[in-house]
């Protein structure tokens, strides 16, 4: 027999819990906010690179994906809108960790183990935000506040 799995309501209550999350959600977020950030100030480069790996609209895409990683990762930060931010930064994590850092299509050795580090940075990124996005739903400590759920 199974024992039964029961959910506890997310707490803070133990030294420190809240100032550590809230130092996580700063790193993790303000991190993936600069690199949102380096996408507006290397467009062509980035869009060149996201034409060569076949995306559509590739100009428009890295500007795209540059909005949800400064607005996702500034939300993260600020614990605002966490559920959006969290979700959607998983979502563009994942889908770009496939999309642009396919390292089983790469011949060459070193390109290969660059693309590698990249897609698995994104996958590891995008565990991190599932992560929050499933405490977006509880209340967060130094949190904004701001949010749809």
């Amino acid at each position: 027999m199974l024992a039964e799995i029961t959910t506890l309501p997310l707490q803070f209550d133990t030294p420190f819990a809240g100032e550590l999350f809230l130092l996580g959600r700063i790193l993790f977020g303000a991190t993936l906010a600069f690199m949102g950030l380096n996408h507006f100030m290397d467009v062509d480069t980035m869009a060149g690179y996201a034409e060569f790996k076949g995306l559509p609209a590739p100009r428009f895409s890295v500007i795209a994906s540059g909005l949800v990683l400064v607005l996702g990762g500034v939300g993260v930060a600020a614990g605002a809108f966490p559920v959006l931010a969290a979700g959607a930064l998983a979502v563009f994590l994942l889908v770009s960790a496939v999309t642009m850092h396919d390292f089983w299509s790469v011949d060459d050795p070193e390109e290969k183990q660059s693309e590698m580090t990249s897609f698995l940075k994104n996958v590891y990124g995008a565990g991190a935000a599932l992560a929050l996005l499933a405490v977006g739903g509880s209340a967060w400590p130094y949190a904004v506040g701001l949010g749809l759920f």
